[in-house]
């Protein structure tokens, strides 16, 4: 979410004890059912069509530089980040949301690597011109090695359409507000909805010339994607239920590797007309035994009701939580045990993402969506927390 008028850096960090923290929710009010399987004969027809494309190729043709952060944006426990390109920076029309890395996909192991690479990736919705509405919606691969290049690919979520014989596709305009990476899955934030479901290993390969207006199959046969050249297909969807009486809102969404979960909390406000005036909530939903799936139903194993408002980004990790309030500048730190703690932070700021490193310290990545002013930075999570 874009809050006009946010201010783009926050004070030094400061430690307080929250005037209340979360309370507890009957997580029997909500559910999950999940489609793996919803277009695995459109996507086995694109992908014979088209031929896919491993991370590694994709990485190996990434077209954009990375830049350093020149300053520690006035937080505490700041460590390393980077921004964009002078052009993404920038864009009126693409604005970044969710935030995820290989450490999520595959762990510590290889030192976080999937496919060779280790990566941040960011989720991006597009709009219909600066002031235009949602149009489609795409992740950015961004390499995060000293191995390889400073350099970022864009990826273009797409629909299937179409028929076995003549396979389509068509744009995603979704918020893409979280994004989380397990095993060979991307979840992606569907904000009325759940989420979507891609697996990274069935990136197909589009034709580049034409114009950018095109989308999915032409009359000659040929598959364009706004002149991206790579295209992610969605595989399923994960739907979500609830019993409570109010429609749980899927704003953004974290991986917890500790408890194999996805948590997600809702963008409510006190007093707004955009967005829902109430108490946000967030749940946690567990991953199918010793999978990166879930199964058919999953019932939510926690369910929380949240004192706080304007929360753009989530995270959780052995029994710690943060949620990131964009509009209060805030990170709140809550277990059962330690009560919340609250922290200044920047202005602007999205979604959370944990990175578990064997040989150093654990860090919370994040964002900030504002043009002009879109860093991706990480800092030692044990900053914020008692």
């Amino acid at each position: 979410m874009l809050l006009a008028g946010a201010a783009l850096t926050a004070t030094t960090s400061t430690v307080a004890s929250a005037a209340s923290g979360p309370t507890t929710l009957p997580t029997s009010q909500f559910t999950l059912t999940s489609d793996y399987h919803q277009y695995d004969t459109l996507d086995s027809a694109l992908v014979s069509k088209l031929g896919t494309a491993s991370v590694d190729t994709v990485m190996k043709n990434a077209n954009h530089t990375r830049t350093g952060i020149t300053d520690s944006l006035g937080i505490a426990g700041y460590q390393t980040g980077f921004k964009f390109d002078s052009g993404d920076n920038s864009d009126c029309t693409n604005y970044p949301q969710g935030i995820t890395t290989s450490r999520d996909a595959v762990g510590t192991a290889n030192s976080g690597n999937y496919d060779g690479h280790q990566l941040i990736a960011v989720s991006w919705y597009t709009k219909a011109g600066c002031d235009g509405a949602q149009s489609r919606s795409r992740i950015t691969l961004v390499d995060w090695d000293a191995t390889w290049p400073n350099t970022y690919r864009k990826i273009l979520l797409v629909e299937p359409t179409g028929t076995a014989t003549t396979p389509n596709f068509k744009d995603i305009p979704i918020h893409a507000g979280g994004v989380s990476w397990y095993g060979d899955y991307l979840y992606v934030a569907d904000t009325g909805h759940g989420m979507r479901v891609f697996n990274m290993k069935k990136i197909l390969k589009t034709d580049t010339s034409g114009s950018s207006s095109a989308i999915g199959r032409q009359s000659d046969g040929t598959y364009h994607a706004h002149n991206y050249a790579y295209v992610l297909p969605q595989v399923g969807t994960i739907t979500s239920h609830t019993t409570s009486g109010t429609s749980v809102v899927w704003s953004t969404i974290s991986l917890d590797r500790v408890s194999s979960s996805i948590v997600m909390t809702e963008y409510t406000c006190a007093s707004c007309t955009n967005y829902p005036q109430r108490a946000p909530r967030a749940l946690r939903f567990p991953f199918a035994s010793g999978a990166t799936t879930f199964a058919a139903t999953t019932t939510a194993s926690e369910a929380l009701q949240l004192p706080w408002y304007n929360l753009n980004g989530v995270g959780s990790h052995n029994g710690r939580w943060w949620f990131n309030s964009s509009g209060a500048k805030k990170l709140y730190y809550w277990t059962p045990s330690t009560g919340s703690h609250t922290y200044s932070w920047v202005g602007g700021g999205e979604s959370l993402s944990y990175w578990e490193d064997a040989s150093g310290p654990d860090l919370l990545w994040s964002l900030q969506e504002p043009s002009g002013h879109r860093n991706v930075f990480a800092v030692t999570q044990s900053t914020y927390g008692p």
